[in-house]
């Protein structure tokens, strides 16, 4: 007898045997027993998950003998017939040879009054019906809606979406899922037990994650690595025969990447074009086992998931996971499903490969804006050691500095030097101004954390000179120099706190001359100025107003007692 393939041989016979499409066989199942069966049927979904194969079975618990029936016999003629396709009754139409309206006219429409020469039913079993022609469809409306009592269609198809809503509304329409990993690994288990192959379950998932979901490619996948390999199947072999990328390569490119070493990732760029793997299926295996780490990362207990990871890769699954942020694997996964599309059509395709490892890698060099702005404003022991001392600069020049944030120091070493209010005296000298400068910057920071990253820090020059300190910004910045306008009270009653004494802020623009706050404010009458300072620093030190202008870019105009 000649060789049948597994994909045939081991082709379910009855609903129980059907892998992964419970709610289609427990409805059928459901119907058969309580006689409530349809005139036509349609089966959709992706290749290979048992549309063609549950039709007949369908086809079987009709005219089996003792039925209808959910549990055809199998062995009485009408059971052996149909499943050998050579039934009379049971016509199996391939829809692409007979696509056009007289082949339907011929084949269907003039043999529908015929009552079955054996069995039960007649049964039409239309294999990818979506490739008939309108017309087609059109003359076997009237025919699937009022059939003879005789006649049951089935029409199995791969695009629910190219068949009319008039054929779909006259049909229960069954759609067909593709099936998962695991239960695909594990009827591949069945199947090599029983034909004594020796094979590690690592293997098998391999070949269930490579036939995505189509239970006939695995098999048929799994018919050619014995064909190859024998008896005895190992990993290697796999990868070898379905040109998978080893998963070696996968993780040693994900490990250069976390170790941010450019020239590994060139060399394994290198090593996949001279093993021969197409660079579209390397981006493809990458960005699956991207999403695998970050689902790891979001779910630990995942790990043990044979769709995840085989039991020997789970150690270095959890290893890389936890050196990544979900950031840099979200960012990873559009670098590489970016460079599968650009290599489809690109000359050089292993370029495009080794800029998408150097793209992923100084991505991973972004900081997000809620670490900067935590950092700013968390407790001094969490923060960056104080940069090394900066030059003094020479006595009686105002100091300068950058209007960087990442230049200052931070607020401990500022508290280090900030004297006490009772027992401040006049400053001498430049290097006495540096720190009290960079005291009132630590104080406005610690207060006030995003005025002070979005308007002080963005300063060109600060200058501390005598009782008066100057806020310069660039020409082009006069939103910012308002903005500083409106919290002037605020830096005003810091510098005060750190100074110990009145000290006049003002802010300017290149070309500007500085405007003494004094002079900014209308003249008011020396006691009630003096009872709406108070009344204003009272409001300032309040910790709902604090959170209100720190969210807000808002200003205390005037202070009222209630």
């Amino acid at each position: 007898m000649s060789y049948q393939v597994i994909a045939r041989k081991w082709r379910p016979q009855k609903f129980d045997e059907v892998v992964g499409q419970q709610a289609v066989t427990r409805t059928l199942r459901n119907a058969l027993a309580s006689g409530r069966l349809a005139q036509a049927f349609v089966f959709a979904g992706p290749r290979g998950i048992g549309k063609t194969t549950t039709a007949r079975i369908l086809a079987r618990a009709l005219n089996c003998v003792h039925g209808p029936t959910a549990d055809p016999c199998g062995t009485c003629d009408a059971c052996l017939e149909i499943a050998a396709g050579r039934d009379i009754d049971v016509l199996e139409i391939d829809a692409a040879t007979h696509t056009g309206i007289d082949n339907v006219r011929e084949v269907i429409i003039s043999g529908l009054s015929i009552r079955p020469a054996r069995d039960r039913y007649k049964i039409f079993i239309i294999d990818e019906v979506h490739q008939l022609s309108m017309q087609s469809f059109n003359a076997l409306l009237k025919s699937i809606e009022e059939p003879p009592p005789h006649v049951i269609f089935m029409m199995a198809t791969t695009e629910l979406d190219k068949i009319p809503e008039t054929v779909l509304s006259r049909s229960q329409v069954y759609e067909f899922r593709a099936i998962g990993t695991k239960a695909i690994a594990a009827k591949l288990r069945d199947i090599v037990d029983a034909e004594a192959i020796e094979i590690a379950d690592e293997s098998l998932q391999l070949i269930a994650r490579d036939a995505e979901g189509s239970m006939r490619d695995a098999q048929t996948k799994l018919d050619q690595v014995i064909a190859f390999t024998g008896t005895t199947i190992g990993a290697g072999d796999v990868a070898t025969v379905l040109g998978l990328v080893g998963r070696d390569l996968l993780f040693d490119a994900v490990d250069a990447v976390a170790d941010e070493d450019a020239p590994a990732v060139f060399r394994l760029a290198g090593q996949a074009v001279e093993a021969g793997y197409d660079l579209r299926a390397v981006c493809r295996e990458l960005s699956r086992l991207v999403r695998d780490l970050l689902v790891v990362s979001i779910d630990p207990g995942r790990l043990s998931d044979p769709e995840i990871a085989a039991e020997s890769e789970r150690d270095r699954m959890k290893s890389l996971a936890d050196r990544f942020s979900r950031e840099d694997l979200l960012r990873a996964f559009d670098v590489l499903t970016r460079a599968e599309t650009d290599i489809r059509a690109a000359a050089q395709p292993r370029h495009h490969l080794e800029m998408a490892f150097l793209r992923w890698i100084y991505l991973r060099k972004l900081v997000p804006i809620e670490d900067l702005i935590a950092g700013a404003s968390g407790p001094p022991a969490a923060r960056a050691p104080a940069p090394a001392a900066r030059p003094v600069p020479a006595p009686g020049r105002a100091a300068t500095i950058s209007g960087s944030a990442s230049q200052q120091p931070d607020a401990a070493a500022a508290a280090r030097v900030r004297p006490a209010p009772a027992a401040v005296a006049t400053p001498a000298g430049g290097a006495a101004e540096d720190r009290l400068k960079d005291a009132l910057l630590a104080e406005i920071r610690k207060a006030k954390v995003v005025f002070y990253n979005t308007v002080v820090a963005q300063a060109q020059r600060i200058d501390v000179s005598g009782d008066r300190v100057t806020f310069t910004f660039s020409a082009n910045h006069r939103t910012l120099r308002e903005m500083f306008d409106q919290n002037r009270a605020f830096v005003e009653s810091a510098a005060q706190q750190v100074f110990g004494r009145r000290v006049a802020v003002a802010a300017v623009q290149n070309g500007q001359v500085a405007e003494s706050a004094a002079a900014a404010e209308p003249p008011e009458d020396g006691a009630v100025r003096q009872r709406k300072s108070a009344l204003r620093e009272q409001a300032l030190a309040d910790a709902g107003v604090q959170a209100v202008l720190d969210v807000f870019p808002a200003e205390i105009r005037d202070v009222e007692e209630m």
